[in-house]
């Protein structure tokens, strides 16, 4: 077909700078998610442990408040470690949830419609392409995470007193590191999920099954070879994660607990290892994300 009009000029506007391209994926499919009217309820309802937690640390400090409302147990809590733990054990499953309702649809369409060449053919590496796909997780789960978290602190040190803040100086830095080692082991697990499956339905049961099942197998192998400690809990990222966040914001040297006898007693679980689990999970997640995330596939 013969083309009359010669109308065509190249793009004369500003090029996004080569550091900042994977921002583009971000920038685009946040736009697309946040279109679903289900997942922005979900993700305000994400938020209700940290302001249940508000409103317990602006009572616990208003003692008019707490006469008004005839909550004199309120003065008498403890706005410690054990706080903060309940919070983010409670955000650990929210925020579980919202990549599983977010993350496998990000890189499985791509595959399923063969699209990847249509980045990769660009100036757009598989570097960036991975950056932008995780960074959304990364954005969305921060801002019902660690985020929220340090404004609860922040809120909780200026009507404590500065002396609090010294006193329990580990609880920021504990909010701020358990969280971005929890943020970055289930984004990647999510994708490399999408990837492989290429399906989102079969990704998000293959993700709870991963939350939820792989556990069981290691609970499992503890009874069956009875290992002391019982090291099957590192499977168990529910578990590993408890285990982190009682090290992080408590100082506990082990973690974990089992049936022994029909007692319930401790596993003596080093809290190390499970960092080392959770690592463990990331590095084979990201080494499954980058072999399959390719400009072409040769399927035999």
């Amino acid at each position: 077909m013969a083309v009359y009009k010669r109308h065509y000029k190249p793009f004369d506007g500003e090029l996004t700078p080569q550091r900042w391209r994977f921002a583009i994926l971000i920038r685009y499919s946040l736009q697309t998610v946040f279109k679903s009217r289900l997942l922005n309820l979900f993700f305000t309802l994400c938020l209700l442990p940290h302001l249940c937690a508000l409103v317990l640390i602006y009572l616990h400090h208003n003692l008019g408040a707490l006469r008004a409302l005839d909550l004199q147990a309120v003065e008498f809590l403890n706005i410690d470690g054990n706080f903060f733990l309940d919070v983010f054990v409670a955000e650990t499953y929210l925020s579980f949830l919202m990549v599983t309702f977010v993350g496998p649809g990000l890189i499985a369409p791509d595959l399923a419609n063969n699209a990847l060449p249509l980045y990769l053919s660009r100036p757009f590496s598989r570097r960036e392409y991975i950056a932008g796909k995780l960074g959304i997780l990364l954005i969305m789960t921060s801002l019902i995470t660690w985020i929220p978290g340090l404004l609860l602190v922040g809120i909780q040190a200026n009507e404590a007193g500065l002396p609090w803040l010294a006193a329990n100086a580990r609880i920021p830095i504990g909010i701020f590191v358990g969280s971005w080692i929890w943020i970055v082991t289930v984004s990647l697990v999510a994708l490399a999920l999408s990837a492989w499956v290429k399906m989102r339905p079969a990704a998000i049961f293959s993700l709870l099954g991963v939350f939820f099942v792989v556990g069981s197998f290691g609970n499992l192998a503890n009874a069956l070879l009875a290992l002391q400690p019982p090291w099957g809990l590192l499977m168990n990222m529910n578990a590993t994660m408890r285990g982190l966040w009682n090290w992080l914001l408590l100082g506990d040297s082990e973690y974990g607990a089992v049936f022994r006898r029909g007692t319930l007693s401790s596993a003596g679980l080093p809290s190390w290892t499970a960092l080392v689990a959770l690592a463990g999970f990331s590095a084979l997640s990201l080494a499954l994300l980058v072999r399959k995330v390719r400009a072409c596939e040769v399927v035999r």
